[in-house]
């Protein structure tokens, strides 16, 4: 089996994990505003705990979304940088893939939905099962970016994730709603659980191919842009004025 160090930011868990010898030790910190700060010294830590060098590792993982805009870019930015240094291949994993893996361990679902709070009245959503015998889960219905209202499983699947918080109303029919496992998240554990069956099959990348999962075009605008877009409102006021 090979060894992955993995990383995940992209929800307000920040965790790392190192998968070796079939056994996975993580650490996990909370609070978004530190990712950036917290999530290099917890990986230090692991592979002091493991005694390897980051260079002994098989290749980097890390949750490349959905999730929050600057949280994905921080993961991918952190496994491209160590991946570069150590000269790596990465494998990004979808977060809801993770979360529903967390789900399967956990609470035994085979057949899993996913709904991640995607803030701005939205939620990032999908739908999953468990073959026998598999690790990583066949997708049902793929990642999208929907008001809750529009999340609509297949069957009777056991759900997961902080969405059945965050829109408790909105999500208040769905069957699955009242059972929902909202503490189950993204996590590097899992993320490294997958990675091990991609990179196993010939799915990293190199640390140049490494890019986030957005499902939404933007959320996040530069001053300049801001900026140009303020200029533009303006031209088209005064247009209109004329």
């Amino acid at each position: 089996m090979p060894t992955i160090l993995a990383i995940e930011t992209s929800s307000e868990l920040a965790s790392c994990a190192l998968l070796r010898d079939g056994a996975v030790i993580a650490r996990a910190s909370s609070g978004v505003r530190t990712h950036s700060q917290s999530i290099l010294p917890m990986v230090q830590e692991l592979l002091a705990e493991a005694c390897i060098a980051l260079q002994q590792c098989d290749a980097i993982a890390y949750g490349s979304g959905p999730g929050s805009f600057t949280g994905v870019r921080t993961a991918c930015g952190v496994a491209q940088g160590l991946a570069f240094g150590a000269g790596l291949p990465v494998v990004p994993v979808v977060t809801l893939d993770a979360m529903a893996l967390a789900c399967h361990q956990q609470h035994g679902a085979d057949a899993v939905l996913t709904v991640l709070d995607a803030r701005m009245g939205e939620v990032y959503w999908a739908q999953y099962r468990f073959d026998a015998g598999a690790v990583a889960p066949a997708v049902v219905l793929a990642p999208a970016l929907a008001a809750p209202e529009a999340v609509q499983p297949q069957g009777q699947p056991v759900a997961c994730g902080n969405g059945f918080a965050a829109y408790a109303e909105a999500l208040a029919g769905l069957a699955c709603a009242p059972s929902a496992h909202g503490e189950v998240m993204p996590h590097a554990a899992q993320i490294a659980q997958l990675a091990a069956v991609a990179f196993a099959a010939g799915h990293a990348v190199s640390a140049a191919e490494a890019q986030p999962l957005y499902l939404r075009n933007k959320i996040a605008y530069t001053s300049a842009e801001r900026r140009d877009m303020q200029a533009a409102k303006a031209a088209q006021a005064d247009g209109a004025g004329a």
